[in-house]
């Protein structure tokens, strides 16, 4: 497996939940020329609406919209994100590939199951990807950090990243979803058909209202937080 080296992997359970909850922050680093990855884990074969290539047409449209530099996906079946040594070694796969600075996934506390499995899923593999006799055939690789981002609801982060000059190219990337969050004629009503990037704008909104900032993104830290200011800023 050819090896890299990014700043930024990113992890979703499928193609638009990394846009839903950091795209404004993917399009921020990559307007400041770092280097960002995302990886679907599945092909979201069993969407409600829209199919495995028209959903794959709107995720590399997406991406392209946040300045990705890469967008892969996983064979991880859809509603089949389990803890198990397969699914620990393809994700590993991918983290000792990229090698990257920062690691993101989706935050454990999320109404989808789907969500919270991929959130324990990319912690395992995190670890594990720094583990020197875990699958020695790959070259050891240890994420400086890894960084949980919010799909669904509102949850009262350990910071926020400022996304005033971004929130247009965030829901910009989301509108490239036609399939799922317009019904259209042949398609279902789901909780994203129903005014689903009106409430992601609200809640951006209030995540930067009660930063005193106009629009910003939510995360939580798996490490520590390290200050390399002190409290006033000096």
């Amino acid at each position: 497996m050819t090896e890299e080296r990014v700043d930024i992997l990113a992890f979703g359970a499928h193609a638009d939940d990394v846009e839903i909850g950091m795209g404004g922050t993917l399009a921020k680093y990559a307007e400041a020329g770092k280097k960002v990855v995302i990886c679907d884990l599945t092909k979201a074969e069993l969407s409600s609406n829209g199919s495995v290539p028209v959903r794959e047409r709107e995720a590399m449209k997406a991406a392209e919209y946040l300045g990705v530099s890469e967008r892969v996906t996983l064979d991880i079946p859809d509603r089949g994100i389990f803890l198990t040594e397969e699914n620990i070694n393809k994700v590993v796969g991918i983290i000792r590939k990229y090698k990257p600075e920062a690691v993101f996934a989706p935050y454990e506390q999320d109404r989808h199951p789907d969500h919270g499995n991929a959130s324990r899923l990319v912690k395992e593999a995190y670890f594990s990807s720094g583990v020197r006799k875990f699958n020695p055939s790959l070259s050891v690789h240890k994420a400086a950090n890894l960084y949980f981002y919010i799909i669904n609801g509102f949850h009262r982060p350990h910071f926020v990243i400022n996304i005033e000059d971004q929130i247009e190219r965030k829901l910009h990337s989301l509108r490239a979803y036609e399939s799922q969050f317009n019904k259209g004629i042949d398609g279902v009503s789901t909780p994203l058909t129903d005014e689903y990037i009106e409430a992601i704008e609200a809640r951006e909104r209030m995540m930067g209202k009660d930063a005193g900032i106009r629009y910003a993104e939510g995360f939580f830290s798996y490490n520590t937080l390290i200050l390399h200011h002190d409290l006033l800023g000096v």
